[in-house]
């Protein structure tokens, strides 16, 4: 199934105008690869068949599903460890101190895909911070894709989804068993909230955000769509909150409101100004495997 440039070019179009992401020149083969099995499973002969049906529709259903095939779901449990040492050592402890009054802590989680890295932070709380269970925390895990979504809700994983990153004790604590997958228990399920948003859109309504986890997603976007989306997070940040990009992410020249703090191996974004609201709490002891 090979696409001409006319076909390449309308494709690269759609997902552009519904997501903001850009696939540059080069990246047929990465198109060719993902609609191929949507091609089949839409009865259709061909990439060039495909594309004559979303031409004909316009917009639908289909348009989403081929939208949706484009994102990239590439995600596991407590990925990075060096982020999630920072975050058990040193952020949280940091953000209940500054909550202690209010007793409430909202954590964002965007583009969150099959919802690994919500539970994880959920799993994180219980473990290590017993005394939220009687706070008003909300984790909230949003994504564009809904199938995505849907599987994230659910709360099922397969054995090699839990393999990457989820330790045993973990894994048996918060999981069960059902034939060749496990599934999240429902005490687990419930403390995180899954919805559907598009970062390249205006946000709805979002509570003050104590922690926003935008980790691997602005690689995917031009400096024009960056810039507006990390617009946008700072208007839902707390003034003294903190921001995680990807590893392989930085703000420079892109968005000069936000300064770089080390935390060990990690590195997390907090709003000019807000280093200086309060000395950060000494790291708390360290997880042998990195793993909080």
């Amino acid at each position: 199934m090979t696409l001409t440039v006319v076909e390449f070019d309308y494709l690269r179009k759609l997902v552009r105008e519904q997501s903001a992401i850009v696939l540059e020149p080069g990246k047929e083969y990465l198109i060719e690869a993902r609609l191929a099995s949507l091609a089949r499973q839409e009865g259709v002969g061909s990439l060039q068949d495909l594309v004559g049906r979303l031409r004909a529709e316009r917009s639908g259903p289909l348009h989403a599903r081929v939208v949706e095939a484009m994102t990239t779901n590439e995600t596991l449990f407590f990925r990075d460890p060096q982020v999630w040492e920072a975050l058990r050592t040193t952020v949280i402890p940091d953000l209940l101190e500054r909550r202690r009054a209010e007793r409430r802590l909202n954590v964002w989680s965007a583009a969150c895909s099959s919802g690994q890295e919500p539970y994880s932070l959920a799993m994180v709380l219980r473990e290590h911070f017993p005394a939220t269970a009687g706070w008003n925390v909300r984790i909230l895990g949003t994504d564009l894709s809904t199938a995505m979504l849907a599987r994230a809700r659910q709360g099922r994983f397969s054995q090699l989804e839990v393999n990457r990153g989820l330790p045993a004790a973990l894994l048996v604590k918060y999981f069960t068993k059902q034939g060749m997958h496990w599934d999240a228990k429902e005490d687990l399920r419930r403390s995180v909230e899954f919805r559907q948003l598009n970062l390249d859109t205006a946000l709805p309504a979002l509570p003050p955000m104590d922690l926003v986890l935008l980790r691997n997603v602005l690689i995917y976007f031009d400096m024009q769509t960056k810039k507006a989306i990390l617009s946008r997070v700072r208007r839902v940040l707390r003034p003294d909150g903190y921001l995680f990009l990807g590893a392989a992410e930085n703000l420079l020249n892109v968005d000069d409101t936000f300064d770089r703090v080390a935390m060990g191996r990690a590195t997390c974004h907090r709003l000019r100004g807000a280093s200086d609201q309060g000395t950060l709490p000494a790291p708390q002891g360290s997880s042998r495997k990195g793993v909080p």
